[in-house]
């Protein structure tokens, strides 16, 4: 049977570790590619011992490298990289998370791929970039989305910033943007172009996807932190504690979504009361507001608020944990979870693929 995913036939290498490049060329291999991930003989991918550990491998190195082949070899040595190169002739894609400089040090940069496959695309996933001041700096998640400003917003009303459990800068600075780079110069060559080499700095990309304090900023309406439209700074758009300490999102921003949840809430009174109709954002009023639904999601249970919101269409839902989500129809009924089955970790559950691509 002829694979018909969009990405089959292609090509990658994968020399990345720990989470962005493992995960950008898993999207790959979902999406249909055969990718090849090669490892150092001496303890490899340093993602196989952070974490747990069931019998041989992290449950992190298991969710992020399946559906990939696997190969050890010493770029150090003079076979190993003889043994790259032969691999890069026939390859479409290369990707690598040193640090910039490293692949010229091993006599494997840029040109000497080049000059070896001139379709090849060569992506450098780093945490400044391949140039600039920084670019031989080390740094990890919390490095990248501190530079970028995101940090910052990212507080408590104490101006506390608060570590997010998703890695923004790994995920969306670095996996999801060599994600478009490389598809974007696959494109290109597949039109007849050269390959290219693609520089992804994840704090670059964090920083431009900043979207919302880059755009308080030119305005002038910087707000503190936990006080914006969308930090808590609104009573319309915030989450709420319930009586048995778990919490519902009120994501009610429209000022229609509002009202059906004041309706909801039995306080028709409130509906007037939103950031659309003058409210300051920030203000007051706002505050006010928010301590008096404070006081009003602590009367029911979870359950209880979303047995009574689940059939309004007015943006307010649980806040579920991860085995909830799990277990949820939401993610069931869309094939996004999977039990596998790995060879020496034994069964284990993993997200499905997020795209869909309808023939």
């Amino acid at each position: 049977m002829t694979n018909s995913a969009p990405l089959a036939g292609i090509r990658v290498l994968d020399l990345t570790r720990l989470l962005p490049g493992p995960v950008a060329t898993l999207r790959l291999a979902e999406m249909g590619a055969d990718v090849l991930k090669i490892e150092d003989p001496d303890g490899g991918d340093y993602a196989r011992a952070l974490g747990p550990v069931r019998n041989e491998v992290s449950q992190l190195f298991v969710a992020v490298n399946r559906g990939k082949h696997l190969q050890r070899l010493d770029l150090k040595d003079e076979a190993g990289r003889a043994a790259l190169l032969d691999l890069v002739a026939t390859a479409d894609v290369l990707v690598e998370s040193f640090r910039p400089g490293v692949m010229d040090r091993l006599g494997l940069g840029w040109p000497v791929l080049k000059a070896c496959n001139p379709r090849l695309v060569m992506c450098a996933i780093s945490g400044y970039g391949a140039s600039g001041p920084f670019a031989g700096r080390a740094g990890h998640d919390i490095n990248y989305i501190g530079y970028a400003g995101m940090l910052a917003q990212n507080a408590t009303p104490d101006g506390r910033p608060v570590l997010p459990n998703l890695q923004v800068g790994d995920l969306l600075g670095g996996a999801q943007a060599a994600l478009q780079g490389i598809l974007a110069a696959l494109v290109a060559v597949q039109r007849g172009g050269a390959g290219s080499f693609v520089d992804v700095s994840m704090t670059d990309a964090v920083f431009a996807h900043n979207i919302m304090p880059l755009v308080a900023h030119n305005d002038g309406t910087a707000a503190a932190p936990g006080r914006g439209l969308l930090t808590g700074g609104v009573p319309c758009y915030n989450v709420y504690r319930t009586r048995d300490g778990r919490h519902m999102a009120v994501g009610a921003l429209e000022l229609k979504f509002w009202q059906a949840c004041c309706a909801v809430l039995e306080r028709p009174d409130l509906a007037a009361r939103h950031w659309q109709l003058g409210q300051q954002v920030g203000g007051a009023d706002a505050l006010a507001l928010q301590a008096e639904l404070d006081a009003l999601f602590a009367t029911r249970t979870q359950a209880e608020w979303t047995a009574l919101f689940d059939p309004v269409d007015c943006c307010v839902s649980p806040v579920l944990e991860t085995a909830e989500a799990l277990a949820h129809p939401l993610f069931r009924a869309r094939g996004m979870v999977r039990r596998e089955d790995h060879p020496t970790e034994g069964p284990y559950v993993a997200a499905g693929a997020p795209l869909r691509f309808i023939p």
